[in-house]
């Protein structure tokens, strides 16, 4: 028993905070409590617009704020990084509210969190490092596309359509504000919206998302008391805790949507907190303790009401810009939210739906780094593939689908890169000690190839089988020194070259075999005819005199030198 505890505990011991994370809230807290308040500013309109979009309400908003800022700030990996609701997984959420209600998103959420916990238990955090850049930049981009679209109906100042395809929402959104139009919610939405686009070029540290929110619930309540549907009432205070959202009959249907919540998480703040570390200097993010910070969160938001949360990287962006240096700047901006939830509930509950969809609005015109995209798209063709279809599917289904479709397309346009990399050319052979006649001799029967790069199952068709075609020589060289990897299909399409060449009657051998390809080779058997035939050698050299002496023994060549006699006779016995 206490050897099974210390196998659990161990793993688990290294994710936990340490010592360090506490001194460094204490080195300069007040420019860290600073930080939290201007990132809690910021972020209190996001909050409460990403709850709605979510379809669980403003109040999941705030308490995923508060509940996993404070717990993911405290156990994560990062001590820059600001976690909550994100528009990104309001994108996910969005469809599991219409299937299974708001019960199955905390339940998704509940076990997202177990998932992320047992993925930085199993050290998986240091993968998420290999998704390609167009991918990212393609779901941001379609990301972006969504959040813009699903802020349409409360835009416009409409109930929301049924549905759970954003762009036929839209539509019908569009459709009904025809025939009933609500200026004063476009106005309203417009107006929050250009504010912060403007504001965020004119004086990009100044909150102009709260400004322009205050600005539009006042002028609502003063000018237009029914002009746009307030947010509603919210509770002054964060729900007890409790379970009475699971439902185990539910839990298998629920798996796959948990599995994408939990792949987006950890997938949006690792990208997060490696954004951060390059904003910096001297800061390094954990990959597996982020994982296991998340994982925490996401367990415990469920338990208030929250939604499902990640780390926000405009969030974290403006933590770092406004001076943060440790964690106590995203725990300052969660406590800062907590006591709004507590004590401004009713004013918050004024804000008008369309004000936040502005606020959402904005956001998603700023998630879209047009120079980033441009250069991307720009860099190779495979790379404007990669994105462009991530984007489109993002929009068209969802985006898990468009993450699994871009990382396949682009591991297949990347295996065709290297594939194209790998090559075998025909090379002269070297003089030697033989003299111009012999060496033609040599020349006319021995041919000699250098493979280059990878032979691996994407490219050893390609070229090896073109061996088994070799005519009019007697003797054929492979010189491997420069194969940089190997599998078992490039080994056994290689034997069965070697194989076809010798039933007609063409020896072949071998220079410079490595160690690492040498094990793949045995594995497979491609190395066993030639040990026994003795035609395996070190150096391209070597293998041009077992050709030579080989030729001299089958009489190709003309009498040997003595001092080579002993060769010839070991080549004639083989």
């Amino acid at each position: 028993m206490s050897a099974l505890l210390h196998r659990v505990w161990n793993p688990l011991r290294s994710l936990l905070p340490v010592q360090a994370d506490f001194v460094a809230m204490g080195r300069d807290p007040r420019r860290d409590l600073l930080a939290g308040v201007t990132v809690a500013v910021v972020a209190l309109p996001l909050a409460l617009g990403f709850g709605v979009s979510s379809g669980l309400g403003a109040e999941a908003g705030l308490a995923t704020a508060v509940v996993a800022g404070a717990l993911a700030a405290l156990f994560g990996g990062s001590n820059l990084q600001v976690s909550g609701p994100t528009g990104a997984m309001t994108v996910v959420l969005v469809p599991i509210v219409a299937r299974y209600g708001p019960g199955g998103v905390l339940t998704v959420g509940l076990l997202a969190g177990l998932m992320l916990i047992a993925l930085a238990v199993l050290r998986v955090g240091k993968y998420m490092r290999y998704v390609p850049a167009p991918v990212v930049e393609g779901f941001t981009c379609g990301i972006a596309c969504v959040i813009f679209l699903q802020q349409v109906p409360s835009a416009l100042g409409v109930p929301k359509p049924e549905g759970e395809r954003v762009l036929l929402v839209a539509w019908h959104a569009l459709r009904e504000f025809a025939r009933t139009p609500n200026w004063t919610a476009v106005a309203l939405a417009a107006g929050v919206a250009t504010v912060m686009l403007l504001g965020a070029r004119w004086r990009p540290t100044v909150p102009f998302s709260i400004l322009a929110v205050i600005a539009a619930t006042g002028a609502v309540e003063v000018f237009h008391p029914d002009g746009a549907a307030p947010i509603g009432e919210l509770p002054s205070g964060l729900p007890a805790p409790s379970l009475s959202f699971l439902d185990p009959a539910a839990l298998s249907s629920l798996l796959a949507p948990a599995v994408a919540v939990a792949a987006l998480a950890a997938l949006e703040s690792l990208l997060s907190a490696t954004v951060a570390d390059g904003m910096t200097e001297g800061q390094q993010h954990d990959p597996d303790r982020e994982l296991f910070g998340q994982g925490v969160a996401n367990l415990a938001t469920p338990l208030f009401g929250g939604v499902p949360a990640t780390a926000a990287i405009a969030r974290t962006a403006v933590n770092v810009r406004t001076g943060a240096g440790s964690r106590l700047a995203a725990l300052a901006h969660a406590g800062v939210l907590a006591v709004i939830v507590f004590a401004a509930a009713p004013l918050v509950s004024k804000i008008p739906l369309a004000a936040l969809a502005g606020v959402l609005l904005a956001t998603a015109v700023r998630m879209v780094e047009v120079g980033s995209l441009r250069a991307t798209a720009r860099a190779t063709r495979s790379d404007a593939l990669v994105l462009v279809l991530t984007a489109v599917a993002t929009l068209a289904l969802d985006l898990v689908y468009a993450v699994i479709i871009g990382l396949v397309v682009a591991g297949a346009l990347a295996l065709r890169a290297v594939a194209g990399q790998a090559r075998m050319e025909e090379i002269p052979l070297d003089q030697g000690d033989h003299g111009d006649e012999e060496h033609a001799l040599l020349a006319e029967h021995v041919v000699a190839y250098r493979i280059d790069g990878p032979v691996f199952f994407a490219a050893a068709h390609r070229f090896l089988l073109e061996l088994s075609e070799v005519a009019d020589v007697r003797v054929v060289i492979l010189r491997m020194s420069r194969v940089t990897t190997m599998d078992a299909t490039g080994a056994l399409v290689l034997r069965d070259a070697v194989e076809k060449l010798n039933r007609r009657g063409i020896a072949v051998m071998t220079s410079g075999i490595r160690p690492g390809h040498r094990q793949v080779l045995n594995s497979v058997g491609g190395l066993h005819r030639l040990r026994l035939q003795g035609r395996e050698y070190a150096t391209a050299r070597e293998a041009i005199a077992g050709a030579r002496a080989h030729l001299h023994g089958a009489g190709v060549l003309p009498a040997l030198p003595a001092q080579v006699n002993r060769a010839v006779a070991k080549e004639a016995n083989r």
